[in-house]
C-alpha cells in the first residue's frame, strides 16, 4: 500500500489518513462549513469517498492528506482527479474552528510543493463562485483565474496553480 508522504511544515503535519479522522469529517460534513462542497448522504457514503481519496495514492500517486496541528486533524488538503474532473485539482477544507489562521495557506502551500517536485505542471481549483474565502486562498497562493477552463460543475470558477505560483 502506498501511503500518503509525511510532510511537516512551521506548524503542521501533512500526514496519511487514519480511520479515526473518519468521525471529524462527518462533523464536518454536518456543519454550515461543508456548503460549498458535495458532502455524502450517509455514513457509507463518506467512507467510500474517504477511501477513494486515500486510495488515490496507491493508484494514481497523488491523494489526500490529514491536516494534523499537535495531534489533532483540523481540515484536509488534496490532489485528486475523479473521473468527473477535466483536469488534476488541488483542494482543501478546514475544520471548524481552525479557518482564519493560516492553516489551509500553509498544507496547500506544501502540498504545492510537493506537486512541483513531482513534476506535475499545473493543477486547478474548482470553487464554488460564492466561496469567496477559498477563492481569495487560492489567489493568495499565486492562481489565476481560468475562464477557460472546462468545469465539472457550472457553479463553480476554476483558479490555474502553474509552478513558481506566489507563495
Amino acid at each position: 500500500m502506498t501511503r500518503a508522504p509525511l510532510i511537516t511544515t512551521d506548524r503542521l503535519t501533512l500526514r496519511h489518513h487514519e480511520m479515526v479522522d473518519m468521525d471529524p469529517f462527518w462533523a464536518f460534513y454536518q456543519s454550515g462549513r461543508a456548503e460549498y462542497v458535495s458532502a455524502p448522504e450517509n455514513r457509507t457514503d463518506m467512507y467510500y469517498g474517504f477511501l477513494s481519496e486515500v486510495a488515490t495514492w496507491d493508484l494514481l500517486g497523488f491523494g489526500a492528506w490529514a491536516i494534523d496541528l499537535d495531534g489533532q486533524i483540523i481540515g484536509q488538503v488534496s490532489i485528486i482527479h475523479p473521473p468527473h474532473f477535466p483536469e488534476r485539482e488541488i483542494g482543501w477544507i478546514m475544520f471548524d474552528g481552525h479557518e482564519g489562521k493560516g492553516y489551509a495557506h500553509e498544507a496547500a502551500r506544501a502540498a504545492l510543493d510537493w506537486a512541483w517536485d513531482q513534476g506535475m505542471e499545473t493543477l486547478v481549483s474548482y470553487i464554488d463562485q460564492s466561496n469567496t474565502r477559498s477563492q481569495t486562498l487560492a489567489k493568495r497562493l499565486g492562481a489565476v483565474l481560468d475562464p477557460n477552463a472546462a468545469k465539472y460543475d457550472e457553479v463553480d470558477v476554476v483558479y490555474r496553480h502553474v509552478p513558481g505560483d506566489a507563495q
